[in-house]
């Protein structure tokens, strides 16, 4: 049961809003859910959200621990790019979540993993993310890699870390681009407003650094190969945005509707990734080859 005392300064203030400013890593949304259900007491009575605190209210707030759900391994047919004893790499498609999070417990990579290793996933990043040391969006493609045990884990941590992963996407941008190759070297982080995007972020985001190179240029589009410093949430798509060509497809960075019919989500293909493996030390670079739905998009797009 956590405890706040309501002082001059925020008085008037609704209660939503105010638990939201005194209650780090609480969400608004989370909150009302916590009125709604009497779990928050003033003066040890229930209110609504939109009560307006009073100097000197007492407000009780309890808030439920978290419970974790079972994450079950699921038979599926997974595209198996290369496995040994330490790691699998995996050619995600379009449309799969890769670890399970909320409105996703299921059908995701990870539930796939779990059958297919037999459990034998690295534990570092907890029951939800077994093995799973990077991610990519449910809506690209391309070439993902799971650790199956922590010494696998560790070490592919520290080459995301000190930048020496090779990983090379390729997208299909708005516009054509005049140069034929360039860097965006910009931080990233969390949009200062709508929390689900990320954004160049100079105050508090993270270092940020993708370099592209055009591989072909079409009348209104281009297909662009780019080439990760860094791994930042959304960061191709933020840094492609960011110099006015964001990626064909992405109605969250770029236009809300798609001008292709048909097409879902953004245009964008871990095409190769390549580490050094975390029990030889050999150089390794495994590729996944272009999916049906962006080859056919090369093949019709007006040059």
């Amino acid at each position: 049961m956590e405890r706040f005392r309501v002082t001059d300064e925020d008085g008037g203030v609704r209660i939503d809003k105010y638990l939201t400013s005194v209650c780090e890593g609480l969400s608004r949304s989370y909150l009302q859910k916590l009125l709604k259900s009497g779990q928050v007491l003033v003066g040890g009575q229930g209110v609504k959200a939109s009560y307006a605190v009073q100097e000197g209210d007492l407000i009780e707030l309890e808030v439920p621990e978290a419970v974790e759900p079972e994450i079950l391994a699921e038979p599926m047919d997974l595209d198996v790019l290369y496995e040994d004893e330490d790691i699998i790499l995996i050619n995600k498609p379009k449309g799969m979540v890769v670890h399970p999070a909320a409105g996703h417990y299921t059908h995701t990579l990870v539930n796939g993993l779990l059958d297919h290793c037999r459990g034998q996933l690295s534990g570092i990043n907890g029951v939800m993310r077994p093995g799973i040391v990077h991610r990519i969006d449910m809506d690209t493609t391309g070439v993902i890699i799971a650790c199956k045990n922590d010494l696998a884990h560790s070490c592919l941590a520290e080459q995301l870390k000190e930048h020496s992963i090779t990983r090379r996407y390729q997208a299909i941008v708005h516009g054509v681009l005049k140069e034929d190759e360039g860097t965006v070297d910009a931080p990233i982080g969390r949009h200062p407003v709508e929390r689900k995007k990320m954004s160049i972020n100079y105050n508090n985001g993270r270092e940020a650094v993708t370099h592209y190179k055009v591989l072909r240029r079409f009348r209104q589009y281009t297909h662009v190969e780019c080439r990760l410093e860094t791994g930042r949430t959304h960061q191709i798509r933020v840094h492609m945005a960011s110099i006015h060509h964001p990626l064909l497809g992405d109605a969250v960075y770029g236009p809300a509707r798609c001008p292709i019919p048909g097409l879902q989500g953004q245009t964008l293909h871990a095409g190769v990734l390549g580490i050094r493996h975390p029990r030889t030390g050999a150089y390794m670079e495994f590729t996944a080859p272009l999916p049906d739905y962006f080859a056919k998009l090369l093949r019709t797009l007006p040059e």
